[in-house]
């Protein structure tokens, strides 16, 4: 389906381990607004796109949020091989650790594990589309969030790069929608919905 270059597409080069960052960081795997959620999001979305221009745009983020998954297991990675068990303690670390070792388990920086209830597909071209940037700019606040309380930089850039490919999704995403509406605009948007329905004498909504 891809050809798959093995690199990550921004390189992950963690010194110190640090089980605090891990925990603020591994939102982005497996939170309400993290990667793992944003790329089953597009990927599923695209199937009821009636358009193939978007539909391709949702193929393309949606496949690049998977990268992005993988710097954000590569940052959580990083951060906890290579602890001591009093440095899992001191941390607060522990109960993730009881559970999960140090494996890259997703959930949010608060511990709730993921879960697909935390975004939609409707299967509307302008409702998704409309969730695709709310997504996204959720996406770069938290990532704003993260950057608030890191200060290290091997762990700042990777997240900086992130932050930045969802400004530029964020603004794909306004191209996409602009795209759409014109195009339905074009048809006749109520008959495009079946759900709407019109007074044959008037053009009122029934």
């Amino acid at each position: 389906m891809w050809s798959y270059e093995k690199r990550l597409e921004f390189p992950v080069n963690i010194k110190e381990p640090n089980a605090k960052l891990a925990q603020v960081i591994i939102s982005q795997y497996g939170g309400p607004d993290g990667e793992m959620g944003a790329s089953i999001r597009y990927l599923s979305q695209r199937y009821s796109m009636p358009y193939r221009e978007v539909a391709g745009l949702l193929t393309d983020i949606g496949t690049e949020e998977l990268a992005h998954l993988e710097i954000v297991a590569a940052i959580v990675h990083q951060l906890t091989r290579n602890l001591s068990m009093e440095e899992i303690e001191k941390s607060g670390f522990a109960p993730y650790y009881v559970d999960h070792t140090v494996g890259v388990w997703p959930q949010a920086a608060s511990g709730f594990p993921f879960t697909a209830a935390q975004f939609q597909v409707t299967g509307d071209p302008v409702t998704d589309l409309t969730e695709d940037l709310a997504a996204e700019q959720k996406a770069r606040t938290t990532y704003d969030n993260i950057l608030r309380l890191i200060k290290e930089p091997d762990v700042c850039e990777p997240i900086k790069f992130l932050r930045m490919r969802e400004v530029v999704h964020f603004q794909r995403f306004g191209e996409a929608l602009r795209i759409t509406q014109d195009k339905l605009d074009s048809k006749n948007f109520y008959a495009f919905n079946p759900a709407f329905d019109r007074c044959e004498d008037c053009g009122c909504d029934k």
